[in-house]
């Protein structure tokens, strides 16, 4: 479980080159211009990343779990917007190839594979953050087709992406109540909020999409009507893994960046390094980070063997993943005094980045709920 096979180094070092290379020099420019580098997400695509563990049949890259955070990980070390924004493209594949009959299986992964289109994933609405189960936007039917009208708040690659994925009611309250459908970028009805204002995850954009009697196809539905709720919650296991190591790659690159700095820079005659206080204090963060490594992979490997226990290991691995790197990074940001607060290092982008990640893919204080509720029913 702790040695990465030839394959997996193979994919890591694939990954790393692309990353430095495509992401890295570009990353700053990105978050300051809010530029959405659809370009270079082709790119990652031909690299077999716009459909990580869907299956080959239809382009997939086949690989597992926990290739996937390794992936993510070196992905964010040069860029956490980008690699979260690739994490949701790829939840958005895995949803269609898993739960997708053949015709759609074989009309949509394809492209979204190769990350020529892309994808979005439309769960979260003003009204219904948290409490996912009581989402209001409806999918009437009327014949052959499903009248759609709501709102989705929050939504990456809102305005850019192809397909939308959207959690919708389609009969009576509660999570049996829901369903999942595919709505096509040019569907009439469809239509997006300005851009939000954010703190962080500037190279990717986030907006409302709104849907005002929008008609689309029943055939665009996603297995059985009303199993929407649980689609979406199986989609979220994988989707908190890939987030919690989008935070871990970002940490370990302001770790990285902090050892180096503290070799160079000397104080009271000495390098900083050499101080043993902040010596002990780059000790705690490097074991935080190699706690949260190691629940994330414990998490990949449950959700790669579909253990009893994915739902809760997922929650403690997004929940000690992000927390340990958000203080990771927020501590190396610290221990570059002044110089840390300014852009050209590089940290405080990673901290607003990485803040974020507390919050998507379901609170962390949604992960203790989760957690508890395990230890309540035991």
């Amino acid at each position: 479980m702790f040695e990465l096979t030839q394959d997996q180094q193979a994919i890591r070092d694939m990954v790393r080159e692309f990353a430095s290379d495509a992401l890295a020099p570009n990353a700053a420019k990105w978050d300051e211009t809010k530029h959405f580098p659809v370009d270079v997400l082709a790119q990652a695509g031909e690299l077999g990343m716009g459909a990580i563990y869907a299956a080959e049949e239809y382009g997939g890259s086949g690989l597992s779990r926990s290739d996937a955070v390794l992936i993510f990980e070196e992905l964010s070390k040069a860029d956490p917007s980008i690699a979260a924004y690739i994490s949701i493209h790829n939840m958005v594949v895995w949803m269609i190839d898993t739960f997708g009959n053949a015709d759609q299986r074989a009309r949509w992964v394809p492209e979204l594979a190769s990350m020529q289109s892309l994808g979005s994933y439309c769960l979260t609405e003003p009204g219904a953050g948290s409490d996912a189960a009581a989402l209001a936007t409806k999918a009437e039917r009327d014949g052959d087709e499903y009248v759609l009208n709501g709102v989705k708040q929050f939504i990456s690659g809102a305005g850019s992406s192809s397909y939308y994925i959207v959690m919708a009611r389609t009969s009576g309250a509660g999570p049996r109540g829901i369903s999942a459908i595919v709505v096509p970028a040019d569907t009439p009805g469809l239509s997006f909020g300005p851009p939000e204002r954010k703190m962080g995850w500037n190279a990717q954009p986030t907006a409302q999409v709104i849907f005002t009697d929008l008609r689309v196809p029943v055939a665009n539905r996603l297995g059985e009507e009303g199993s929407g709720f649980g689609i979406a919650m199986k989609g979220l296991n994988g989707g908190r893994l890939n987030m919690g190591a989008c935070s871990l790659g970002g940490a370990q690159a302001a770790l990285d960046k902090t050892v180096a700095y503290l070799k160079e820079r000397t104080a009271f005659g000495k390098p900083l390094i050499e101080q043993s206080s902040l010596m002990f204090r780059l000790a705690d963060m490097e074991m935080d980070l190699q706690t949260a490594r190691t629940m994330l992979w414990r998490g990949a490997d449950a959700l790669d063997r579909g253990t009893d226990d994915v739902v809760k290991l997922c929650a403690i691995a997004k929940r000690v993943a992000t927390d340990n790197a958000f203080k990771v990074a927020n501590e190396a940001l610290q221990l570059h005094g002044g110089y840390g607060y300014l852009s050209e290092y590089g940290l405080e982008k990673i901290v607003r980045d990485l803040r974020v990640h507390q919050i998507l893919e379901g609170s962390n204080e949604i992960m203790q709920l989760i957690v508890g509720r395990t230890l309540a029913e035991a």
